[in-house]
């Protein structure tokens, strides 16, 4: 009985560890991959025309500072321009966007609420009026220098959407801003790179994207969910369009340190991707398969991969069960090695992220809390807020900010 019973316990084990196993083989590859290439040159002189777009609710406290950060990049001054789209505010954005050297485009409208219909907003005046590729900032984001050099080498390289890095602005504010600096270096550089390196599409992160006005005319940018990025560049895919990854420019958003604003920052995140897994994850993997494209079936990987903290968790659990498995019946060795290297692939991903994130030994040291942030986000998953309207803006709170 003791065989038979150690037998399907062992096969069960083995069937829950292939989904697992396929998720930390995924990033383990993307991280072999995720040494940057040299980067192309961009175009000397310069010939395209930028416009920045900013789409802004309720940004007075730092909207001066993203939009001085534009209008420093080292580019020709008569080719691009910076706009900020002041949506449905009831502060002082607009004067200070105006007075920093912005041109703003005010918008209120009590119904649709939300960055995806801002940036509608922008884009149709962009369209109008001639630019060549838009670029699209957060209004919490200081900008490398080379922002538009990196862009300019990649559209005259035939690309026509372009992601930069979205980084930390603030890593050393708290330790838990020095653990998202190392999450997003998995999930901006390792990923990115990787998928770069695989001429597959790198993704679209919300801050630093850049679009032809060509793309945008022959595929709207009609994306209003909580991730309009994601959701933009699925379609995009669906197309046949690749995003292609500039690593060497910079923009680098603020992350909150308190555990509040952080909570409520993530569940968006986490609310927004569960959304786009639901309607896009299976059938992305299955016209892939069909029409054998690895342009769809890895925009497929990257929504079916959950949050890193739960292929974290799933390995354990495996491990685990199969030790315990093991212990007991004499059965589970073949499980409980592949939850291993399941382990050991989700190792080599949080190693790489590490060394994109330069946060040295600091951060090394803060990898020791990682379990407590697991924790945390884990909780989180059992704490979606209901019956929230998924479109309007749900703005975080600043660091420097007091919540009234």
């Amino acid at each position: 009985m003791n065989e038979v019973l150690g037998f399907a316990g062992e096969l069960a084990l083995l069937v829950l560890c292939v989904p697992v196993l396929t998720w930390a083989l995924y990033l383990a590859a993307l991280s072999v991959l995720s040494f940057p290439p040299k980067p192309p040159l961009a175009p000397s002189p310069p010939s395209s025309r930028f416009d920045f777009v900013v789409p802004a609710h309720n940004e007075s406290l730092g909207i001066a500072a993203t939009v001085k950060s534009l209008l420093s990049v080292d580019y020709p001054a008569e080719l691009f321009r910076v706009l900020v789209v002041a949506d449905n505010c009831t502060d002082d954005t607009a004067t200070r966007a105006r007075e920093a050297g912005a041109i703003v485009l005010e918008r209120f409208n009590a119904e649709l609420r939300g960055k995806g219909y801002a940036l509608e907003h922008a884009f149709a005046r962009c369209l109008k009026e001639g630019a060549d590729a838009v670029v699209v900032v957060d209004a919490d984001t200081l900008v490398s220098k080379n922002l538009l050099s990196a862009f300019a080498a990649r559209l005259a390289a035939g690309n026509v959407a372009v992601q930069a890095h979205y980084g930390v602005q603030n890593p050393n504010a708290s330790w838990r801003t020095r653990l998202m600096r190392i999450a997003l270096s998995m999930f901006h550089q390792v990923r990115s790179i990787g998928r770069e390196r695989l001429k597959v599409s790198a993704g679209l992160r919300g801050n630093g994207m850049c679009f032809r006005t060509s793309l945008l005319r022959e595929v709207p940018h009609d994306a209003y969910s909580l991730v309009e990025d994601l959701e933009y560049g699925i379609r995009l895919g669906r197309r046949g369009f690749r995003v292609a990854y500039a690593w060497e420019a910079d923009v680098l958003g603020e992350m909150v340190s308190g555990e509040a604003a952080s909570r409520s920052q993530r569940n968006r995140w986490e609310q927004g991707r569960a959304q786009m897994l639901a309607q896009h994850g299976w059938p992305l993997l299955r016209d892939g398969l069909k029409e054998r494209s690895a342009l769809l079936m890895d925009l497929a990987m990257d929504v079916l991969v959950p949050p890193l903290s739960r292929v974290v968790g799933f390995s354990l659990l495996g491990a685990m069960a199969s030790a315990l498995l093991l212990a007991l019946v004499g059965h589970g060795a073949i499980a409980s090695a592949a939850f291993g290297v399941a382990l050991w692939c989700v190792a080599l991903y949080v190693f790489a992220g590490w060394l994109h994130s330069g946060t040295g030994l600091r951060g090394l040291m803060d990898l020791g809390l990682a379990p407590a942030y697991v924790a945390w986000k884990v909780v989180l998953a059992f704490r979606v807020p209901r019956g929230q309207k998924q479109t309007e803006w749900v703005r975080t709170t600043r660091e420097g900010e007091t919540r009234p």
